[in-house]
């Protein structure tokens, strides 16, 4: 037995679960792991985050913060933070993902979505929690994910002028994305991370994952993270419809100032994206990611047409044509 297995078998038997039955559930892009224990005092997951890659803290002051405020985020059960293991409550297999594979309402799933993050950016609580600012040192070091290993991998080395002259129309760009309201952003608000939850009612129907990257920012990114998908397409009529049902929902709201942080924020989110991905396949060995890059390029094309995005659109058609927008080539993507 590892050193870490033993760490986890000894948490689990003080905290109740050593006896469970334990199956692991298919991993994400980070460093996380999970099992699902039965036979237990309540059905659960156990989180293996294991330090220093993995900071479980976060995770439990959103999850425990969301909790507080009637919001479906998985109850923490039992903590050794320390270790980087929980016990967390187990929502179930009925995410948002699987149910839209089965052919459920998507209008219906989108439409509460939209509406959970209507209601949480009403609540002037929301913002009462100990989490970091999403401010321009963070927003930058994202964005330059796609010179950093995305454009080494499809056009060779970034020269540093260049380099500089990407960061310097981001940050001229940032008091744009800051012209509306902040709030509790939950980062990676998208299909994956939402789990419909029948029992429950309202917004509470709607169960939250993968939070603990959460800041303070504007409230444009997560309905961004939502509606411009990176795994999935969303057709543009049904994304108008949800973009709509959030700004009806706040009359004092200036439209234009959020379609235009909407924009900076979704092309900031996917330029960070395509670098991610080019991330998980070069560094970490799973190719499988860039099959999605396409279609973020298609996304963050979209997002550049918009008029206070031509700084950094003319960037992008001078230092990465359109010929050049593409998956890097590798064994196993698809």
């Amino acid at each position: 037995m590892t050193e870490r297995a033993a760490t986890i078998d000894a948490f689990l038997e003080r905290s109740g679960w050593g006896e469970a039955r334990r199956a692991p559930l298919s991993g994400d892009a980070s460093f996380r792991r999970y099992e699902r224990l039965t036979g237990g005092p309540e059905p659960a997951l156990l989180m293996d985050a294991p330090p220093p890659m993995e900071d479980v803290r976060p995770y439990v002051t959103v999850a425990r913060h969301l909790c507080a405020m009637g919001y479906s985020a998985p109850r923490v059960l039992a903590a050794d933070v320390q270790a980087g293991l929980l016990v967390i409550e187990d929502f179930g297999d009925e995410t948002y993902t699987r149910r839209l594979a089965e052919g459920a309402d998507e209008e219906g799933l989108y439409e509460l979505a939209v509406d959970v993050l209507i209601d949480l950016h009403r609540r002037e609580d929301a913002r009462q929690v100990s989490i970091p600012p999403y401010d321009d040192g963070r927003l930058i070091q994202e964005a330059s994910l796609l010179v950093d290993w995305y454009l080494p991998e499809t056009r060779g080395a970034v020269p540093e002028p260049v380099r500089q002259d990407y960061i310097d129309r981001w940050r001229a760009l940032f008091p744009v994305a800051r012209a509306v309201p902040d709030t509790l952003v939950l980062r990676d608000y998208h299909v994956d991370n939402l789990m419909w939850l029948a029992p429950r009612s309202g917004v509470a129907r709607c169960g939250l994952l993968d939070f603990q990257d959460a800041v303070i920012g504007p409230v444009s990114y997560d309905l961004v993270s939502l509606l411009e998908d990176a795994r999935r397409d969303i057709e543009a009529a049904r994304v108008e419809r949800m973009r709509r049902r959030y700004l009806d929902a706040f009359a004092d709201l200036d439209s234009d100032a959020f379609a235009a942080s909407y924009a900076v924020l979704g092309a900031q989110r996917n330029a960070k994206i395509i670098g991610i991905f080019t991330r998980l396949w070069r560094r970490d060995g799973k190719p499988v990611y860039l099959r999605h890059i396409p279609r973020v390029w298609r996304l963050l094309e979209d997002d550049l047409r918009h008029p206070a995005l031509a700084p950094i659109a003319d960037w992008f058609e001078r230092n990465v044509p359109p010929a050049d927008r593409g998956a890097p080539a590798a064994e196993g993507a698809a």
